[in-house]
């Protein structure tokens, strides 16, 4: 996903500028060492849930407050540094926008997200 074009296209949806007033943005990107003990990593396997994922979207589009909500998660076998997770949370006041945002992922990473670290 290219983010800079995908906030430009949420720019210039009708309504945009009636309705936002932020946009938070999430890039989750492989770590090279394991949240469990620091251990190095040199891959992991990833797989997505992309039916739970639009799931989670549609219901944090819902919140109050909240104009849009995009997600673009990748599968597959990746490499320290690769981008895996992208979100992109826009509506009117930062409370609701931080709110949704942590709500958004938290929920895809325990719902829709699972992993397998490959080590050295």
């Amino acid at each position: 996903m290219d983010i800079n074009k995908a906030i430009a296209d949420l720019k210039k949806e009708p309504g945009f500028t009636e309705n936002v007033g932020m946009m938070l943005v999430h890039n989750g990107v492989v770590r090279g060492w394991s949240r469990k003990d620091r251990t190095e990593v040199t891959a992991i396997e990833v797989t997505q849930d992309y039916e739970k994922i639009e799931e989670i979207r549609k219901e944090i589009e819902a919140y109050d407050g909240i104009f849009r909500a995009v997600a673009h998660a990748k599968s597959g076998t990746m490499l320290p540094g690769d981008d895996v997770l992208f979100l992109i949370v826009a509506g009117d006041i930062r409370e609701n926008v931080k709110a949704a945002l942590a709500d958004f992922l938290d929920r895809v990473k325990s719902e829709a997200v699972s992993k397998k670290e490959i080590f050295a």
